[in-house]
């Protein structure tokens, strides 16, 4: 099931859901003046550009295409019960959302402007609920494609926010050992997402005042370390809940939650729908 809606005049969104319980392929031709984005929801897709070169992506990965010199058709290859979202976007339009920050983004300096540009990008937990959502498909008819540009625009305004690497020109982050610290702390909260140890301990552990460690990880991550480990342990029981190896208590209890109650409810508040109702849904 694919469905296709202009977001405004040069910009098209295309959400491909593979309902099915077979491959399923999407074919579209692009003009050299598109960029292309590529989003996985669930279940791994591949791109095929001849037979013998093809470009898989993974689970809630993202790649972004754009060739002034060569077009680009989509001949997109879908899991079953895959869901995947493309962006087409001219590079006027493009040009026209990003003209205040074109020095933050490699392709729209001046001199790659004529250049090729391939991106291969992990999403963050804010992408992943954002794209969940387009995909939901529960808002009212009539409001349905004010929602859905709406998001897409919110996916785009995170897609291209400042991320991990260009954090470490930040002038707060003022040494490479200042990031690796910051890092260090979020692989702290992630193997220790059950009993998370206090923003002091942390500090302590990785040397530096909490202060920084606060104004650090949201430099890098772009939210506190709490609001930031909240989606990342939805997001694990998420991906389990997939799996379909676990039940719902014995997920509340890997990620750290007191009742399963607890977990139902925070789960909702992210996803909008409930565990259960999540799983008999995939």
């Amino acid at each position: 099931m694919t469905e296709e809606i202009v977001i405004q005049e040069g910009f098209k969104a295309i959400t491909v859901n593979n309902t099915s319980e077979e491959k399923f392929t999407f074919l579209k031709e692009v003009e050299t003046t598109f960029i292309q984005l590529h989003f996985c929801v669930n279940c791994d897709s591949s791109l095929f550009f001849n037979e013998h070169y093809s470009l898989n992506i993974k689970e809630t990965k993202s790649i972004l295409l754009y060739n002034p010199k060569q077009k680009l058709p989509i001949n997109l290859t879908i899991q079953p019960k895959g869901k995947h979202l493309i962006l087409i976007v001219s590079i006027k339009v493009f040009h026209s959302f990003f003209s205040k920050i074109a020095g933050l983004i490699h392709f729209l300096n001046d001199e790659n402007k004529d250049k090729k540009y391939y991106l291969d990008k992990e999403l963050a937990p804010s992408e992943v609920l954002i794209l969940n959502q387009i995909f939901k498909g529960q808002i009212n008819s009539s409001l349905h494609d004010l929602y859905l540009k709406g998001k897409v625009y919110e996916l785009l305004s995170l897609y291209f926010n400042k991320n991990e690497e260009d954090a470490q020109g930040c002038p707060f982050l003022d040494d490479e050992d200042n990031v690796e610290k910051i890092k260090k702390a979020k692989q702290i909260v992630i193997n220790n997402m059950a009993e998370p140890p206090t923003l002091n301990e942390i500090a302590n552990e990785i040397s530096l005042s909490v202060s920084k460690l606060k104004e650090g990880f949201k430099h890098i991550y772009g939210d506190t370390v709490f609001n930031f480990l909240l989606d990342y342990k939805l997001e694990f029981a998420r991906k389990l809940l997939v799996s379909k190896k676990h039940n719902i208590t014995e997920i509340s209890n890997q990620i750290g939650y007191s009742t399963a109650s607890h977990f139902i409810s925070a789960f909702k508040k992210k996803y909008g729908t409930t565990p259960k109702q999540y799983m008999m849904s995939l």
